[in-house]
């Protein structure tokens, strides 16, 4: 009798850099069942040691390297630019150096913040980067580090106004302020697209399964810049006035009465933020061929999160 064995599927172990941190939480949460995650995050692991990343990185021999770690204080930057350059710079360079010596993927996270915010079209991957702070500044160095490591075998994703489980977002800064006050009073003239991390890091994991199987055709011409947030556009007090809803449709118990528009003069901050930082997602989608979530869909999703 002929026995029909299913086949084996090895493991593709992933490094996951800054392990503890919101996106990395996601990033574990929708790995596929054959990546073996490892995960590394502060003290333990630090990135911007050149000789401990190799060191590290050696003895584990990821197939995949997910840089979910950053210096992501936008206005500590201003006065910790040096600091911030170091982690947001030197260390996902570091990370692509030993990637390339190792032949591993570098998956990279990005910002909004590397562009002016003066264009008033969706920001596409070709754009001119013109960063105006400290934050944008030192996310450009990395990629910069990245593109100049001589990794061939690299995703950079740019991702806006990131919110998930477990951690610190606008999301839930909006829900205490909410259940505080009777007034709230919310930036309406910065505009861009909310993005949920469990819907980016399905997006990080579409992008990594397209180098599976490359011809050699399209294997180079996989790799690269993207932009991936969620679908649609809203300006900040648009999205407090969504969040305020939907906690209300989910029966969260709020205070405020009035939630109203301000401009970011009448709130001004340490760190210049883009005015303007829509991305466009076209060349996500035409690479994966999926449809991205409108980010009012999204935010429900989060919200059935919090209940469950």
């Amino acid at each position: 009798m002929t026995r029909h064995l299913l086949p084996v599927t090895r493991h593709r172990t992933l490094a996951l850099i800054g392990a503890n941190g919101m996106l990395a939480q996601a990033v574990t949460e929708a790995a596929p069942d054959d990546y073996a995650i490892v995960p590394l995050d502060l003290p333990e692991f630090d990135m911007t040691d050149a000789g401990f990343v190799d060191e590290v990185l050696g003895r584990i021999k990821p197939d995949v390297i997910v840089n979910c770690a950053a210096y992501t204080n936008v206005d500590g930057c201003e006065t910790e630019e040096a600091l911030a350059t170091k982690v947001n710079g030197d260390g996902p360079g570091n990370l692509a150096r030993t990637a390339k010596a190792l032949d591993a993927t570098l998956v990279h996270i990005s910002t909004d913040y590397v562009f002016s915010g003066l264009k008033t079209s969706p920001y596409t991957e070709e754009d001119m980067t013109d960063p105006q702070s400290g934050y944008g500044r030192s996310k450009l160095a990395g990629e910069t580090a990245i593109l100049e490591s001589g990794l061939e075998k690299f995703f950079i994703i740019r991702t806006s106004w990131l919110y998930g489980p477990g951690g610190n977002n606008f999301v839930e800064t909006i829900l205490r302020l909410a259940k505080q006050r009777e007034e709230l009073h919310i930036v309406a003239d910065q505009v861009g697209s909310p993005t949920f991390t469990h819907d980016l890091a399905n997006a990080l994991f579409g992008l990594l399964d397209l180098t599976r199987h490359p011809s050699p055709v399209t294997r180079h011409c996989l790799y690269g810049i993207y932009h991936f947030s969620n679908n649609g556009q809203c300006n900040w007090y648009e999205f407090a006035q969504e969040i305020v809803a939907q906690a209300q449709q989910f029966g969260e118990s709020v205070k405020v009465q009035r939630v109203l528009p301000i401009r970011t003069e009448d709130y001004p901050l340490p760190a210049t933020r883009p005015a303007y930082s829509v991305f466009s997602r076209e060349k996500y989608m035409r690479a994966t061929g999926v449809q991205v979530p409108d980010w009012r869909s999204s935010l429900s999703t989060y919200f059935k999160l919090r209940e469950g």
